[in-house]
Parts: structure tokens; sequence; C-alpha cells
């Protein structure tokens, strides 16, 4: 599967494990431990992993290296997984774009800080 930024695709776990070339339970240990996000969608409110946390390294989907400490610091702050996946795709005026997409775009530091504040 070729992971892509735009448009963006929702993946079930079947369908992330296969991306990721990793076997179902591992998908829900990632889950499990934070190392991936999933939201609920659709009539049956079926796990679902954006496209948008993976990336192409070399020709094979990963997980976002960054996304595991933001989602912590998101956690800290007391985000649910709904809480924290709707911060990461609003636009954010400090950052001047949405969080996913710095994340995306290697600017861990200025999410996190921006994580950070709410906090308070």
């Amino acid at each position: 599967m070729r992971v892509t930024t735009t448009p963006e695709t929702w993946l079930s776990v079947p369908e992330a494990a296969e991306a990721l070339g990793v076997a179902q339970r591992d998908v829900r240990n990632m889950l499990a431990d934070r190392r991936i996000l999933a939201v609920r969608r659709g009539e049956a409110a079926a796990l679902a992993i954006s496209s948008l946390t993976l990336v192409d390294e070399g020709g094979k989907a990963a997980v976002l290296p960054s996304l595991r400490g933001t989602l912590t610091a998101l956690s800290d702050a007391g985000c649910s997984d709904e809480e924290a996946w709707r911060w990461l795709t609003a636009a954010n005026g400090e950052l001047g774009e949405r969080p996913i997409d710095a994340l995306r775009a290697g600017r861990v530091h200025a999410v996190r800080r921006a994580a950070a504040t709410l906090a308070f």
C-alpha cells in the first residue's frame, strides 16, 4: 500500500497491519501503547487509523515517528483519543498549519510546545 498525505485515507486495523507489514495484534499493541492513534468512525463505530499517521520509509509504510511523544503530551494534557485527533487535524494559529502536517514536516518541538499549552 502506498502511503500518501492527500487525500486522507482511513484504514481498518487489518488494512493498517497489511500496510505496515505486521500482524493485527501488533497494530492493536501499538494502539494500546499509544504509538499510533485510531478513532471510531462510521455506522459500526469501527476503529480507523488515518493514513496521515503513516509515512513512507523507503517504499514501506511506517508509523510517523514523532506521533508517540505527541500523543503522550496530548494525553498528559487530558485529551482523549478523539480530542487528540481533532487537535492534530485542526488549523493551529501558533503553528500556521495543522499539527499533523507540522509533525510530518519535522516540526516536532513546535508541535509539542503547542500541545503543552493545552494543559493550562
